[in-house]
């Protein structure tokens, strides 16, 4: 999993106070801040230190410094962390030294508690990659006039579900064909879920009539849990991030008239898919050094949806439609009894 919503607000911001080539590469990332308004069961937070005998540019003060010592400072951006996801992520995922000149960090938190709890029980998938395994699982049926209301498809080649948290957050389930990469599915629901429409064919779907004491359609719906925790090196692609001159002899005149070069750009992310709802937090942290000191970096319809094979998961900010993060399940857990 992934959250470029925590990635984002650091580009944007060393975009604004990079210079030259740098400079053009962030922005072409990150040309502006990201402004999210607050949202009930969504917080966030940004950190920023420097260390304390590095010459600062004016209007630069972000009046925390570093002590120098890997001893001190690391334990109290450790603790920043872990207060800043209410515990979900106990440590920044870089680590400081004494020539660490600037740290730049970002947490979100995303909580929110289904409108409509599932059931706790097993899977065991007849086919596919996760075959032949017992899986714990989570099921939920919907037998209202609009049932079928939180299923839609996406060109006839992605399955959407709408799980609908109680605040502003939505978690959009996300299944392709057999033969569909992470990547396509991911890529394709994050653009389109806006334009999907309501279907009762798809992947993962099946559809039959059934005898019913009434006629209105059903969903049945079940999902393996899952408890995922990912962590992710920003500068192993550093183009997709604009940090490719950033890394390397990057200036930052805004922050220090001293050079200054991103030698570490990390992020730490999780995620749990309950009987009771969803929580995900991510930080994410750029550390940079001056570069004196630079190192290497009735008849009625029933439809069920399945979600017996790896797929995506979007948490989705229902009123802006902006993304929060973003994941692939691969390997859930087996079922204990």
């Amino acid at each position: 999993m992934f959250s470029g919503a925590g990635v984002y607000p650091l580009l944007a911001l060393l975009a604004g106070v990079a210079s030259g080539p740098a400079r053009d590469e962030l922005r072409a990332v990150a040309p502006s801040a990201l402004n999210l308004p607050p949202v009930d069961g969504v917080s966030a937070a940004l950190g920023v230190w420097t260390r304390h005998d590095l010459p600062l540019s004016p209007g630069w003060d972000p009046g925390t410094r570093l002590s120098g010592d890997p001893s001190i400072d690391q334990p109290r951006l450790d603790a920043w962390a872990f207060a800043e996801t209410g515990g979900r992520i106990p440590a920044l995922p870089v680590a400081v030294d004494e020539d660490t000149g600037v740290v730049l960090a970002s947490a979100l938190s995303v909580v929110t508690e289904w409108v409509q709890p599932f059931d706790n029980g097993v899977m065991s998938p007849a086919a596919g990659p996760w075959s032949g395994r017992t899986l714990a699982a989570l099921h939920r049926r919907h037998a209202a006039s609009d049932a079928l209301r939180p299923l839609r498809v996406l060109d006839g080649a992605v399955t959407l579900l709408t799980v609908e948290g109680g605040d502003d957050i939505d978690v959009l389930l996300a299944i392709g064909a057999d033969a569909a990469t992470p990547g396509s599915v991911l890529a394709a629901a994050i653009d389109g879920f806006a334009r999907s429409t309501p279907a009762t064919t798809g992947p993962g779907i099946t559809a039959q009539e059934v005898d019913a004491t009434d006629p209105a359609p059903e969903l049945l719906v079940s999902l393996p849990a899952f408890d995922l925790a990912a962590g992710h090196d920003l500068l192993a692609d550093p183009d997709l991030f604009g940090l490719r001159t950033a890394s390397r002899d990057g200036t930052f005149p805004g922050i220090s008239p001293v050079d200054l070069a991103v030698s570490s750009a990390r992020q730490q992310a999780v995620a749990s898919f309950t009987a009771l709802g969803f929580q995900a937090a991510t930080v994410t942290a750029l550390a940079m050094y001056p570069l004196a000191y630079r190192p290497p970096t009735a008849r009625k319809l029933r439809v069920t949806v399945t979600f017996d094979r790896p797929f995506g998961f979007l948490a989705v900010h229902r009123p802006t439609g902006l993304v929060l993060v973003a994941g692939w399940v691969r390997d859930p857990a087996d079922w204990t009894p």
